[in-house]
C-alpha cells in the first residue's frame, strides 16, 4: 500500500505465474459474508469497465470513513485469463492495520490554551477542504482576522480557526484566524457556526455578547444590554477573509443569548439565528416587543443581495411557552427554503407529527418544528415530536437536515431506552440518558418518521444524540455521544470495554450509520479518537462533508499542548484546551 492522499490508497500486486487477460477487486465488507467484486466506477453496475487490465500491477482504493468494517472487512485481487476462468487470488488484507492512522487527522489551535475548549462546535464545506473550529473560551484580546493570538487579557472573548485542505495533497493547513471586530471578555465568540456550502461566507455566534445594537452593523461599543448576543459574517476571497457583516435581532434585549445557533443555506445568502427570546408571539411576523414569556426563543432569518442583509422574518413557535427554548438548534436546506427549529425543553406528550402541542405534561421533552418558504414568506409546516416523547427527553439536541430538506435527523441525547441499533424497543426506560436519534422523511408536505436509532453499544449516561449531522444527499448521519466511556481508539474498536468507568467518563464517542435502498439504515464505523482520555468529550460536536466522506469531531475536553496539525498527542499539559479530529 502506498500513496500521500489520506483520503485513498494505492493497493499494488506483482503476478508470477505468466500474464493475466485482467484483475478484479473483491471486498468482503465484514470478514463473514465472502467476497464480492468492488464497482470500481461507482456506476452500479459490473462490467469491462470495472476490471483492471492484465498490464497492471495497481488499483486505487478510496477511503471514505463508512466505505466498510474497518476492523474485520478484507480486500483481494483476483486474476482471470483470457477465457475468463479464474487463475488466482491474492492473500487477503485487512486495511485495520494500514489506513486508520491516515484517516485520522489531529487539529489543533495555532494558540493552544489551556481552557480554550476549541472544538466545541465544527463546520465543514461541502467539498470538505475547508473547516471551521470554534473556541468559546479563547482569550486573547485581538480583533479582526490574524490579530496577535498571543495575549490572553479577555477571557473567554472566543475566537475561530480556519483551516484548508489541498485538493491535491491533501495536506491541511490554518487559513485564518479570526475574532470578532468588538471582542471582549466573556463574549463566547465562536460558541455557534454555520459555513455555506462552498466555504466563503461564515457566520459566527457570540452568545454572550452585550451591545444594545440592533439590526444590521450598529453601535458595537455600546455594552448596556448584558448578553444580548450578536452574529458577525464573515467572506472569504481567494484565501483571504473579512467581517462582512455585524448582526443583531431586531428586539435585542439584554440575556437574550442572540446567536444561540446559526445555520446558513447554500451560497451563504439566507441565515437562520436564534435566541432566547421572552416574546409572547407565534408563527410568523408577531409582536416582538412582548416579554411575558422568559426564554420561549425566537428565530430570525436574514437574507443577502450582493453584500447587504436584512432582516426577512421573525419565526416564533406555534405553541409558544415560557422555558421552551426554541431555537435551541436550528438547520437550513441547501436552498434556504425548508428551516428546522429545534425546542429542546417543550413540553408537549404529543407523539408522531402534528399532535396536540398544547398538552405539557411532559417536561422537557422536546419538539421540533418545520417552517417552508415560498418567495419571501415563511408558514409552519409541521409540528414533529419523537414517537417516544416523554419528560426530560430533550428531542432536538441535535438538528440537520439534507440539501432537499427532505430528510430530517433529530438527536434526544436525554432518552433513555436500552434498546441498541436501529428499530429497537423505544419503550424501554432502563437506560437513562443514554440517548436516541430518529430520522424523519418528507414526502411533498407531509412528515413521516422512518427509523429509531441507538448507539450498538447504548448505555446510560452516553448521551449518544448531542450532535448530529446529514451528509447531502440524506444517505450518511453522524452521531456523537459525548459522555460515551469507552477506552477504544480510531475506528471499529472494542465498543464494550468501558473500564474508563462511570465515575471518569467523557471519552466520547462518534457512530456513522448509512441508509441503503428504501429507508434501511445500518451502523457503519464506530468512532474514537486516536488519543482516548477521560474527560476529553469527544464527539461534543460533529461535521460531514456533502458526500460523507470527511467527518469532523470536537472534542473540547481534550488536553494536549500541541499546536497546528497532526503534533504531540500525549502531552495532556493544556487542560480543557481541545482538539479535532478529521476522517
Amino acid at each position: 500500500m502506498e500513496g500521500n492522499d489520506p483520503n485513498q490508497i494505492v493497493l499494488s500486486w506483482e503476478f508470477t505465474d505468466g500474464a493475466p487477460d485482467h484483475y478484479t477487486l473483491e471486498l468482503n465488507a465484514d470478514g463473514q459474508s465472502g467476497f464480492t467484486q468492488v464497482d470500481l466506477n461507482g456506476d452500479g453496475t459490473l462490467d469491462g469497465q470495472d476490471q483492471i487490465a492484465g498490464s497492471e500491477s495497481s488499483v486505487v482504493i478510496p477511503l471514505p470513513l463508512h466505505l466498510t468494517d474497518f476492523n474485520n472487512g478484507r480486500y483481494r485481487v483476483v486474476a482471470y485469463g483470457d477465457q475468463g476462468a479464474e487463475i488466482g487470488a491474492s492473500t487477503s488484507i485487512n486495511l485495520i492495520s494500514v489506513v486508520v492512522d491516515r484517516l485520522i487527522g489531529y487539529v489543533k489551535a495555532s494558540n493552544t490554551d489551556r481552557d480554550d475548549r476549541f472544538g466545541g462546535d465544527v463546520a465543514l464545506s461541502a467539498d470538505g477542504h475547508t473547516l471551521v473550529v470554534g473556541a468559546r473560551a479563547e482569550a486573547s484580546k485581538a480583533t479582526g482576522v490574524d490579530g496577535d493570538e498571543a495575549d490572553n487579557s479577555e477571557a473567554s472573548a472566543g475566537a475561530v480557526y480556519i483551516f484548508n485542505r489541498d485538493p491535491i495533497t491533501g495536506v491541511w493547513t490554518q487559513q485564518a484566524y479570526l475574532k470578532a471586530s468588538n471582542a471582549e471578555a466573556g463574549d463566547e465568540f465562536g460558541s455557534r457556526l454555520a459555513l455555506a456550502r462552498d466555504g466563503d461566507t461564515l457566520a459566527v455566534g457570540a452568545i454572550y455578547e452585550s451591545s444594545n445594537a440592533r439590526g444590521i452593523d450598529g453601535d458595537q461599543s455600546d455594552n448596556s444590554a448584558v448578553e444580548a448576543g450578536a452574529v458577525y459574517i464573515f467572506s472569504r476571497a481567494g484565501g483571504s477573509w473579512s467581517q462582512q457583516a455585524y448582526i443583531k435581532a431586531s428586539n435585542a434585549e439584554a440575556g437574550d443569548r442572540f446567536g444561540q445557533s446559526v445555520s446558513l443555506a447554500n451560497q451563504g445568502n439566507t441565515l437562520a439565528v436564534a435566541s432566547y427570546d421572552d416574546s409572547n408571539a407565534t408563527t410568523i411576523g408577531g409582536d416582538e416587543s412582548d416579554n411575558s414569556e422568559d426564554e420561549a426563543g425566537a428565530v430570525y432569518v436574514f437574507t443577502r443581495t450582493g453584500t447587504s442583509w436584512t432582516q426577512q422574518a421573525y419565526i416564533k413557535a406555534s405553541n409558544t411557552d415560557a422555558g421552551d427554548h426554541f431555537g435551541y438548534v436550528t438547520a437550513l436546506a441547501s436552498d434556504g427554503n425548508t428551516l428546522a427549529v429545534a425546542s429542546t425543553s417543550e413540553s408537549s406528550s404529543a407523539k408522531g407529527i402534528d399532535g396536540d402541542e398544547s398538552d405539557n405534561s411532559a417536561s422537557k421533552s422536546g419538539a421540533v418544528y418545520i417552517f417552508t418558504r415560498t418567495g419571501v414568506a415563511w408558514a409552519q409546516q409541521a409540528y414533529i415530536k419523537a414517537s417516544n416523547a416523554e419528560a426530560g427527553d430533550f428531542f432536538g439536541t441535535g438538528v440537520s437536515l439534507a440539501d432537499d430538506g427532505n430528510t430530517l435527523a433529530v438527536g434526544a441525547y436525554s432518552e433513555g431506552s436500552q434498546a441498541t441499533g436501529v428499530g429497537g424497543d423505544e419503550d424501554d426506560n432502563s437506560a437513562d440518558r443514554a440517548g436516541a436519534a430518529y430520522v424523519f422523511q418528507r414526502n411533498g408536505s407531509t412528515w413521516t418518521q422512518e427509523a429509531y436509532i441507538k448507539a450498538s453499544n447504548a448505555e446510560a449516561g452516553d448521551a449518544f444524540g448531542t450532535s448530529i449531522a446529514l451528509a447531502g444527499d440524506g444517505n450518511i448521519l453522524a452521531v456523537g455521544a459525548y459522555l460515551e466511556e469507552g477506552k477504544a481508539t480510531g475506528i471499529g474498536g472494542d465498543e464494550h470495554d468501558d473500564s474508563v468507568g462511570l465515575s471518569l467518563g467523557g471519552t466520547g464517542a462518534a457512530y456513522v450509520f448509512t441508509r441503503e435502498a428504501g429507508a434501511t439504515w445500518q451502523q457503519q464505523a464506530y468512532v474514537k479518537a486516536s488519543n482516548t482520555d477521560v474527560k476529553d468529550y469527544f464527539g461534543g460536536s460533529v461535521a460531514l462533508a456533502a458526500d460523507g466522506n470527511t467527518l469532523a469531531v470536537g472534542a473540547f475536553g481534550e488536553n494536549s499542548n500541541a499546536t497546528g496539525i497532526n503534533g504531540d498527542q500525549t502531552d495532556n499539559s493544556a487542560d480543557n484546551a481541545g482538539a479535532v479530529y478529521l476522517y
